[in-house]
């Protein structure tokens, strides 16, 4: 027992094995003879890949999996979706509130006035509160496309019910995978297909906290004041900036290629150009074929997809609120100000570190994996560079080319998801857990920079 508690010192070790324990049992349950629609069981490695991709919520696939896996293994894939969706905002959750408790009181009286969110509840009503906050918006989703897949696309009730829940978990949880072999291109000037799902992957995006707290604003008597916390104020502006601009770029970059945005009207252009600029915030889903765009434009989705959506979310990549901070540290910095200040509030320099960590220790994990999968495929370097940001930040969009990787650019890519899923979370965390005071400072020194 005790050397358990030495291994197991920090609460971040409990969601990696966790996380580790639902990718195994997924492998093991996808290699059954029953979740494969040939003969056999799936190999192991193929088994691996899809329950790393949707237990982490990412969505790359090596086979296509409408006609790969039987009914058994779909909702296999779909349950865990939804364990890793679930799993992922309620332990972000909950380790937030653990670090907001281990912090000193002036900090926690500072954080609980500022948040007003996961801090002040309990470990139950933060469960609860992620539980009832997905199932809900998962069912909305659910109702408008099974509704959509009836009445007009004569889907059978029973099966527009089968692909309106499918899609709206995968949806919700950002994980991106379809029952359709091109995903929802077949859907590319749909409003009643693409904006339901594109709504629920916002929605799955912002993340628990802010969710909570809007709810909270939203009961307050309109007669007295409302104030945003930070969170709340950072997530939100970033997530509709990003969305504004990604929408107008990829609209721009896209609109005279024949292959994607060129052949179709001007509606279901800006549709298009909404739904692309939504997927990299991460779900992956996709109405246009990335194969066939514009190296701008796949450019500008890296960026999208590094970037991510909001914290405690179903969304990866390094989290809105880090670029943001990063932002305002330049900003400041260029403007030669002592302090961080964003919208009035001036930001810790411990926060600032724990960001430039973060977004330094992303771009080494995907630079590296970039140089092995290159290494290992001979592909061309803005694919592989696509696929690589597109597994670390878990989203699962791709230029077609995962299904033909070797088994051990596929491992790279196993580790990267699980890795981008996991790392920011567990890191952060850890970072804010051991702060410790020095009782002693050493000569400032002043290098040359540039």
């Amino acid at each position: 027992m005790a050397g358990r508690r030495r291994l197991l010192r920090h609460p971040a070790q409990y969601v990696v094995l966790g996380f580790a324990g639902a990718v195994a049992l997924g492998t093991g349950l996808l290699m059954l003879p029953i979740s494969r629609t040939g003969p056999d069981g799936a190999p192991l490695l193929t088994a691996l890949f899809t329950s790393t991709s949707a237990t982490c919520v990412t969505g790359l696939a090596v086979v296509d999996t409408p006609s790969y896996w039987s009914g058994f293994g779909e909702a296999v894939i779909l349950g865990l979706i939804q364990v890793g969706g679930l799993g992922i905002m309620t332990l972000a959750s909950l380790l937030g509130l653990l670090v907001s408790r281990r912090m000193g009181l002036r900090a926690r009286l500072t954080a609980a006035a500022e948040t007003r969110s996961v801090g002040l509840g309990d470990v139950r009503s933060v469960i609860k509160g992620v539980v009832a906050f997905s199932l809900l918006f998962e069912a909305l989703a659910a109702l408008v496309l099974t509704l959509r897949f009836w009445l007009g696309y004569d889907e059978p009730l029973g099966r527009a019910a089968y692909l309106g829940v499918f899609h709206s978990i995968s949806a919700f949880n950002n994980a991106g995978f379809a029952l359709w072999s091109d995903s929802l291109v077949g859907f590319v000037g749909d409003p009643w297909i693409c904006l339901p799902v594109a709504l629920a992957v916002i929605s799955g995006g912002l993340g628990f906290p802010v969710i909570l707290e809007l709810r909270r604003q939203l009961r307050r008597d309109s007669r007295r004041s409302r104030i945003w916390s930070l969170h709340l104020q950072l997530t939100l502006t970033a997530t509709v900036a990003l969305l504004v601009l990604g929408t107008v770029f990829v609209t721009a970059t896209e609109w005279n290629n024949p292959a994607t945005l060129g052949g179709l009207s001007t509606p279901d252009r800006l549709l298009a150009g909404f739904f692309q600029a939504v997927m990299p915030r991460t779900a992956g889903f996709n109405s246009l074929d990335y194969s066939q765009m514009e190296n701008g434009t796949l450019l500008g989705t890296m960026v999208l997809m590094f970037i991510g959506g909001g914290s405690a979310g179903t969304a990866g990549g390094i989290k809105v609120t880090t670029f943001v901070i990063l932002f305002f540290a330049i900003y400041a910095e260029v403007r030669g100000e002592r302090t961080v200040d964003v919208f009035r509030r001036r930001i810790d320099e411990r926060v600032v570190r724990q960001a430039l960590t973060v977004v330094l220790l992303a771009l080494a994990a995907v630079m590296a994996s970039t140089l092995l999968l290159l290494e290992m495929t001979g592909l061309e370097t803005e694919d592989v560079l696509f696929e690589a940001t597109s597994a670390f930040a878990t989203v699962g969009l791709s230029t077609g080319i995962t299904a033909s990787l070797p088994g051990g650019a596929q491992l790279v890519l196993v580790a990267l998801m699980f890795l981008g899923r996991l790392g920011p979370i567990t890191l952060v965390s850890a970072l804010a857990l051991r702060e410790r005071g020095r009782l002693y400072t050493h000569p400032e020194g002043r290098p040359i920079i540039g």
